[in-house]
């Protein structure tokens, strides 16, 4: 039976960084539909906080 929680190797993830933490945040009704019609959601999502966060570094 799969974790239910997954590995890192699922995710695209450094094997050594564990996705065990979560983030709640509210969205428009819009941007929930264009985020869900993605083909994965979750790594979508982790994929465009981390481009941010390295964008913002940068500055």
């Amino acid at each position: 039976m799969p974790n239910p929680k997954g590995t890192p190797e699922n995710f695209d993830n450094q094997p050594s960084k564990e996705l065990t933490e979560q983030l709640n945040f509210r969205v428009t009704k819009e941007m929930k539909e264009e985020v869900k019609a993605q083909d994965d959601p979750p790594q979508f999502c982790r994929d465009a906080i981390q481009e941010a966060l390295d964008k913002k570094k940068r500055e």
